[in-house]
């Protein structure tokens, strides 16, 4: 089992930076691929980011390419989502997923085992 707790949520003006934390714990080591997905109120989840346990491989959404890096740190178990120039419409309930398989499909919700229980991101215009 692995269990992944996120942090660093909060509220923001547009144009501000926050940077979440997805930290892992259990069987942490089994983690291969680990992805951050979010959920705007009275919309479908949609991915925003994923990389590899083992390092490279980041692939990101269109719609924060540019604007948001993941990196993880293994020593310390933790994913990390540095968002900058944030926008209004960034705003939604950030959660971090992560699977012991390699996946190809990295920006699918479904192909995920586990999950955190997510933090909220307001920014404000």
């Amino acid at each position: 089992q692995v269990q992944l707790v996120e942090s660093g949520g909060g509220l923001v003006h547009a144009g501000g930076s926050l940077r979440l934390s997805c930290e892992a714990s259990g069987r942490a080591f089994s983690l291969q691929t680990l992805g951050w997905f979010r959920q705007a109120p009275g919309k479908e989840r949609e991915f925003v980011a994923a990389i590899r346990w083992s390092g490279g491989g980041d692939v990101y959404a269109n719609s924060v390419k540019g604007r948001f890096t993941i990196s993880r740190d293994s020593a310390k178990n933790t994913v990390y989502l540095q968002m900058n120039n944030l926008k209004p419409e960034d705003t939604a309930v950030y959660s971090c997923a992560g699977d012991q398989k390699f996946l190809f499909t990295m920006f699918r919700a479904s192909a995920y085992e586990y999950w955190g229980q997510g933090t909220q991101v307001t920014v404000s215009s």
